[in-house]
């Protein structure tokens, strides 16, 4: 049996990073292009503009160490409501570019140290993976049948890619929805469905909060790493971390160098 004494800590980042939209979330990785990893981006969001203006604004030069596949069904408005066109893609698509990187055919398992894999969102992931469940079994007569097939296929996407053997650092971007619990109102991670959302963080060491005070020029986004009276949180270095890293200060940055030194 192993001793913990024995254990060795991984040099890879495995981190949950939520908050509310707007909370600068998919900006805050711009520091760690500064600060020399390379980003790969699973988009479910395309909302990648403002991470791409602040890297401009560092050193344009430094864009080409992001590199972005977008995945979204194209969706059409009818009388019976929305409906995807044609099959629905954007999930398995984005399953594909995990064994294989479109740009240049390497193996995400094996990107590394000094890379970076994103999924931005979680939230649109989980919404893509329940339009294949439909896809897959469109007669269902119920949707707890999407919700549940919808609900495991993500939870297999997070237990690969916070896996050992995936050998990259990862990030995972998600919204945060509220529930209205018997401990009063709780934010969890919105992945599908509300079952989901409180198991997903049991696969991660780190789980950050992006919050936002202030508003206007005055406006700071904040990234917490000690739980709040609505929203737990956690590090894989409890004392080891600051309480909070300012997002424009180079917040997420610093954030992985405390996290790898510890």
């Amino acid at each position: 049996m192993p001793k913990a004494s024995d254990h060795t800590k991984s040099p890879l980042v495995k981190m949950l990073l939520i908050g509310n939209s707007g909370a600068g979330k998919t900006g805050a990785l711009a520091p760690l292009v500064a600060a020399g990893y390379k980003i790969k981006i699973l988009d479910f969001d395309n909302g990648l503009d403002a991470l791409f203006a602040l890297v401009r604004q560092i050193d344009p030069k430094l864009l080409d160490n992001i590199e972005y596949e977008s995945f979204r069904d194209r969706i059409k408005m009818s009388q019976q409501g929305p409906s995807v066109v044609g099959a629905p893609r954007a999930y398995v698509s984005a399953l594909k570019a995990l064994e294989k990187w479109p740009v240049d055919d390497s193996s995400p398992d094996e990107w590394g140290q000094d890379t970076i894999l994103v999924i931005d969102s979680l939230t649109n992931a989980g919404l893509a993976a329940f339009r294949w469940a439909q896809g897959m079994n469109p007669t269902a007569k119920e949707q707890r049948q999407w919700f549940f097939q919808a609900q495991n296929v993500i939870q297999d996407l997070i237990a690969n890619v916070t896996d050992e053997s995936f050998r990259t650092n990862v990030i995972v971007i998600s919204h945060i929805e509220l529930v209205d619990t018997a401990m009063g109102l709780k934010g969890y991670v919105s992945a599908i469905g509300k079952a989901l959302g409180p198991k997903l963080p049991r696969f991660f060491n780190t789980m950050v909060l992006s919050e936002t005070t202030g508003s206007g020029k005055n406006v700071r986004r904040k990234l917490k790493t000690l739980p709040t009276a609505m929203i737990d949180v956690k590090t894989g270095a409890p004392g080891k971390v600051a309480d909070e890293y300012d997002v424009v200060d180079g917040g997420l940055a610093k954030l992985f160098e405390d996290l790898k030194a510890s």
